[in-house]
């Protein structure tokens, strides 16, 4: 699921061409901005990226990062609807495009169009498209759009929504996830994988629900979540590689970081989700794997599978945290 791409390489490679040269320290004291002003509150009236100092230090540190989250996502929206393809998208607060990334990744020809307040992150979305590669992310369209309470959307195939929501008002989010469920017939909202970022995306799941759309992933049904509220929260990991400004950047040695997020996926179309989905990383201990599972019948689940069980025990070995359960559930 958190496999390297040809894609993931290219905005590695686009990263690293556009942002050589870039001192070190700047970008890190640009980053300590941003990491406050994402652990704050922010206003509606104030886009988080000011000027192109902080612009360059997002893409440096965030962009790998919520690629790599919203590409999972994609994949377990291909994984459940292996047979349609978007024709147009629209990345809603998509800032330097990182989403638009993974969409171009995840399906060929698809029009991209990329929304969002702040000039300069479209501006250097715009830059890195053009050495992509990548026909759909070259041909994009960069709209400058207030990302907030009353935004209108044309219709569209493919809506994203990516680490956006926290930095609007509760009122502006339902307003935002509404558009999205009437101009969309596919929505993919992301956040961190955290207690209030799952929150945020249970309360678009709800809504979207109700706007008459199927939750495709990463739940197996369209009830409620069977997590008791305060006691846990439904969240993912995507494996990031680090290249070394990112990791002067960030301040790590590591050649890779992972990435934890919650998301949800729904469609107005017909999808056959997971049968269950792996919500834990997998236990592998001798002779057996433990797997913790939502499922549809028996909401939350721990699933025990020994050698007895064969190629079964062989693939859940193999299986990844956020996976569908068994592997090809998904296609049944």
């Amino acid at each position: 699921m958190n496999a390297s791409t040809p894609t993931a390489e290219s905005l590695r490679k686009a990263l690293a061409e556009l942002l050589d040269g870039l001192p070190p320290k700047q970008a890190a004291q640009a980053v300590d901005r941003l990491i406050a002003s994402y652990r704050g509150t922010t206003p509606t009236a104030a886009p988080i990226l000011r000027d192109r100092s902080d612009v360059v230090a997002y893409a440096a540190y965030r962009m790998p990062a919520t690629f790599e989250a919203v590409r999972s996502a994609l994949d377990a929206l291909r994984e459940a609807a292996p047979h349609w393809t978007p024709a147009t998208h629209t990345d809603v607060g998509g800032g330097t495009g990182a989403a638009s990334w993974a969409v171009a990744g995840a399906w060929q020809g698809a029009a991209t169009t990329v929304l969002d307040w702040a000039e300069p992150a479209l501006v250097l979305g715009r830059e890195l498209a053009a050495v992509s590669g990548l026909p759909g992310l070259r041909d994009a369209r960069w709209q400058q759009a207030r990302i907030g309470a009353a935004v209108e959307l044309a219709p569209t195939d493919l809506v994203t929504v990516s680490y956006v929501l926290k930095e609007l008002t509760p009122q502006a989010r339902g307003e935002l996830v509404d558009a999205a469920a009437g101009a969309a017939q596919a929505v993919v909202i992301v956040e961190p994988g955290t207690p209030d970022g799952y929150e945020r995306v249970i309360e678009a799941r709800t809504r979207l629900i109700a706007a008459g759309f199927t939750v495709a992933a990463p739940c197996p049904h369209d009830d409620a979540c069977p997590i008791e509220p305060g006691t846990d929260w439904c969240h993912f990991s995507a494996r990031v590689s680090r290249s070394s400004l990112h990791r002067q950047v960030k301040g790590g040695s590591l050649s890779h970081e992972d990435e934890k997020f919650s998301y949800v996926v729904a469609t107005r179309f017909p999808v056959t989700p997971a049968t269950a989905r792996v919500t834990r990383r997998p236990q592998i201990r001798k002779g057996q794997v433990l797997l913790e599972l939502c499922t549809r019948e028996e909401a939350l689940q721990r699933s025990t599978v020994t050698k007895r069980h064969g190629g079964l025990y062989r693939a859940a070995r193999d299986t990844a945290w956020g996976d569908a359960w068994p592997p090809d559930s998904s296609q049944a």
